[in-house]
């Protein structure tokens, strides 16, 4: 039997996260990860940290506080987190989507995003390789980076050992006890006082055993594909969203990454729709051949948007799960927004906003 303060369940960027923040603050915490660190949904991500979330302004506010907390973190002594500038280009071709655009817009304001409406000429000025498609107008929000996930787990990983958490890996959970701030693991049984439920896919068992009736969605597998070598002189691109459609690009060394939803059942059918799509918005990379890049299971909420609350203790149990795709985008401020509910400290922001209840449910 070990005892921490804090028990951490979940080693994806979003428990890192919360691991360094909590350490960072002298919280004696300990972490536990059913498999390598990164290996969920942190191990299937495109890469991209930008800041505009269409319609959730509520994620957006976490994704700029987040950025600017990226920005400021050092991969170590010397050394920042790889950002490298590209922009985040959404296509428009259905009036609906450009009125819901200008409603959104003063509450992505308010929250800190820099976007805004561009024409369809600006928007090919950004994307020379978008065809000739009926498209209305576009959105652009110069705040989207590439990045590597893969360093981004490791740098976290590396700051919360620095601050004096311990990482537990191949330490799968099997039952929680959280009346009595027990854990219970393969390797053993865990006291804490406080539980933190970070666990991505795998968050909705262990939330039942803590009596938290979370309405999260079942967890979705996302699959990127790749695309053959680009078209010598090909230019760099920003991430480009085609909204009808759901088809996301990112230029990734030579090649493109896409996505575009979920495969569902049909892989194969949904292969050949991206295929197909792929060379309606892009007719000059009709012919490249699409490849698989990664799969791995996404968890998801109802509205899109993390659940991140408190039920205190003692022991007190915590959650930040429900990400919808968004992890890599707010992990830092759910790693604060987690150390300051803990505390008992101001975060900063409504968090009502973001824990469970009747206007999160219906």
């Amino acid at each position: 039997m070990s005892d921490t303060r804090v028990a951490v369940i979940g080693g994806g960027v979003i428990g890192l996260s919360i691991a360094y923040h909590l350490a960072e603050a002298g919280v004696e915490t300990m972490l536990m990860e059913r498999g390598a660190l990164g290996s969920g949904a942190s191990r299937a991500t495109a890469d991209v940290v930008r800041s505009y979330f269409a319609g959730n302004a509520v994620s957006s506010a976490l994704a700029v506080r987040s950025l600017d907390a990226y920005r400021a973190f050092p991969a170590r002594p010397g050394a920042d987190l790889p950002l490298r500038q590209v922009g985040y280009l959404v296509l428009f071709s259905e009036p609906e989507q450009v009125t819901a655009f200008e409603a959104d817009l003063p509450a992505q304001l308010d929250a800190g995003v820099d976007v805004g409406l561009i024409s369809v000429e600006e928007a090919k000025e950004h994307n020379p390789l978008i065809g000739d498609l009926p498209l209305l107008a576009a959105a652009y929000s110069p705040q989207a980076y590439v990045s590597d996930t893969a360093a981004i787990v490791n740098a976290y990983a590396a700051a919360a050992e620095r601050a004096g958490a311990t990482l537990c890996t191949h330490c799968p959970v099997t039952g929680l006890d959280t009346q009595a701030g027990r854990v219970f693991t393969a390797d053993g049984e865990i006291t804490a006082d406080a539980i933190v439920c970070a666990a991505g896919a795998w968050s909705a068992s262990l939330l039942r055993c803590a009596g938290v009736d979370l309405p999260l969605m079942e967890p979705t597998e996302q699959e990127l594909l790749v695309t053959d070598p680009l078209p010598p002189g090909t230019p760099d691109l920003p991430v480009t969203l085609h909204a009808a459609s759901g088809l996301l690009i990112r230029v990734r060394g030579d090649r493109l990454l896409i996505g575009m939803g979920y495969p569902g059942p049909d892989r194969e059918a949904w292969r050949r729709g991206v295929a197909a799509q792929l060379a309606v918005t892009y007719p000059s990379l009709a012919d490249l051949a699409l490849h698989t890049a990664v799969t791995g299971l996404r968890d998801a909420s109802p509205d899109k948007t993390a659940f991140i609350g408190h039920q205190p203790g003692p022991p007190a149990f915590l959650y930040a799960t429900g990400f919808s795709g968004h992890g890599l985008c707010n992990a830092p401020a759910a790693g604060e927004l987690v150390r300051d509910l803990y505390l008992d400290q101001d975060p900063g922001i409504d968090v009502a906003k973001l824990a469970v209840g009747r206007q999160r449910t219906g």
